[in-house]
């Protein structure tokens, strides 16, 4: 595929020149440079922000009616809907998620949530009636206003549309950084809004790194962050954002943990952990890394684990056959393999792979499974994000249910059993976000986000897109008349 440079910043609905230099793109499965975007500033942030606030204040978008807007969100749905492989492959190229997982998991991902979004609006309850202690309440739903969205570069159209997408049908105006490592996917959303035609002002990107989203982040003309990252940045957020009582959404890390009980299949809880666990190459904040099974059926699970990561296609991620591609970046890799030494030096046993890389090019890690691990170890508690499984054991389900608990992050988990019944009465003793029975997958038609230090606020559904409004609350002392259509804004 041919991959196209971006040598301006979107700002506003218009290309501009950055004057914060520029972004090299490599390839981390050849460690070449593939393409370049212009990095933004503090002064491109300023101008964003600037075009959002007078297209916010003054401009036609938050006046528009919601059929009005979500035509235009339905306009780039068509345009995004028929470019889903392209946008599949450019994904793998920036940061090698393997071209299944590209293609399903992300680029056609991302464009059912943009057609999710426009039938959740459509349902959604923008005015309504209460009784009130002086006669009948009138509660509409507006715009929170200019929002920044933060997006990191793991599944980076995926968690761009949750935001951007409410943000816009809702009447907000948005100005987004994408991370320096995965510039181009959102930069050419860019270009689909530009042929769509949204007013001037409404979108803007700007990608760059901390220090770009630093100035976002703090920048006064912004009423909202909408971000998605590790807990620590999602702490500092959340500090500069209680300073000037700003709104904020955060989807944050996770360790997820999942329980294995003993009348579990054996079989087909290890094919299905090989997409919960290792989905894009371990770079999942959903992933169920932690995997707790019983004193009884330890062994017999820690070898049909190992049999399947053994079986592992490790490749290139454009090759449809591979099940494992590279790492984001060299960075990463060497974070991931630092976490491998941990898990060894603190005493848990490798069975399976090793801080070694597997190709002599690129930024792969082995697939890795520690066993002998106990809850307090490093590789347990801290998110690891890459192919690196641990196992633990627990003595009976309370011990079980404990552990998985036992962790600062609470955002996805699961059960593993035949008695489904049952399964669902461990969900409501596990306090994470979001639960699988015989299952890890996300469920984008429902209400997304953690508990803990996993992150505050929801994305998808009804629940997501109230994030990107305010509620106001009329009173009268007459009666109020009956609601018209051009009150659905």
């Amino acid at each position: 595929m041919t991959i196209r440079s971006y040598d301006q910043v979107f700002i506003g609905g218009s290309w501009q020149d950055s004057s914060g230099g520029r972004i090299e793109v490599i390839s981390p499965h050849t460690e070449e440079v593939i393409a370049h975007a212009a990095a933004g500033s503090e002064h491109d942030v300023d101008l964003a922000v600037g075009a959002a606030r007078t297209a916010f204040d003054e401009g036609p978008w938050p006046r528009l009616s919601l059929e009005e807007r979500i035509a235009a969100v339905e306009r780039l749905a068509a345009l995004y809907g028929a470019n889903i492989d392209p946008m599949a492959d450019l994904i793998t190229a920036e940061m090698g998620s393997p071209a299944s997982f590209s293609r399903l998991g992300q680029a056609a991902g991302a464009a059912t949530m943009i057609q999710l979004a426009v039938q959740n609006a459509r349902t959604f309850p923008w005015v309504q009636r209460r009784p009130g202690l002086f006669g009948e309440v009138h509660l509409r739903r507006q715009p929170v206003g200019t929002v920044g969205i933060i997006i990191p570069w793991n599944v980076p159209q995926n968690l761009l549309m949750p935001k951007l997408i409410p943000a816009l049908i809702a009447g907000c105006t948005v100005v987004v950084k994408p991370a320096p490592e995965t510039p181009l996917d959102t930069l050419w959303v860019a270009e689909m809004i530009e042929q769509v035609g949204l007013p001037e002002g409404v979108v803007s990107v700007v990608p760059g790194g901390r220090e770009v989203g630093e100035a976002l982040v703090r920048h006064p003309g912004i009423d909202k962050i909408a971000f998605t990252g590790s807990s620590a940045s999602g702490r500092h957020i959340a500090s500069v954002c209680g300073e000037q009582l700003k709104r904020y959404s955060l989807e944050l890390g996770g360790k997820s943990a999942a329980i294995v009980l003993d009348d579990a299949h054996i079989g087909k809880t290890v094919s299905g952990l090989k997409m919960a666990s290792l989905m894009n190459n371990g770079q999942a904040c959903v992933a169920q890394t932690r995997l707790l099974v019983s004193e009884r059926r330890h062994d017999e699970f820690v070898d049909a684990l190992a049999d399947m990561m053994a079986d592992l296609v490790i490749g290139d991620p454009a090759d449809p056959a591979t099940d494992i591609g590279p790492l984001v970046s060299q960075r990463q890799q060497q974070r991931v393999q630092n976490y491998i030494r941990t898990g060894s030096a603190e005493g848990a046993k490798i069975v399976l792979g090793g801080d070694d890389s597997p190709r002599d090019r690129g930024w792969y890690v082995r697939p890795t499974l520690f066993v002998d691990a106990t809850n307090d170890m490093t590789i347990a508690r801290q998110e690891i994000f890459g192919p690196v499984l641990t196992v633990i054991k627990y003595r009976d389900e309370q011990d079980a249910v404990r552990i998985a608990n036992d962790s600062d992050y609470g955002l996805a988990g699961s059960v593993w059993t035949k008695d489904v019944a049952h399964g669902l009465e461990i969900s409501g003793q596990i306090r994470t976000g979001t639960y699988g029975i015989n299952m890890y997958m996300l469920d984008i038609s429902s209400p997304f986000g953690g508990f803990k230090q996993s992150g505050i606020g929801r994305e998808f559904a009804e629940e997501g897109l109230a994030e990107y409004t305010e509620l106001q609350t009329v009173v009268s002392a007459g009666r109020l008349p009956a609601l018209g259509e051009d009150q659905q804004r």
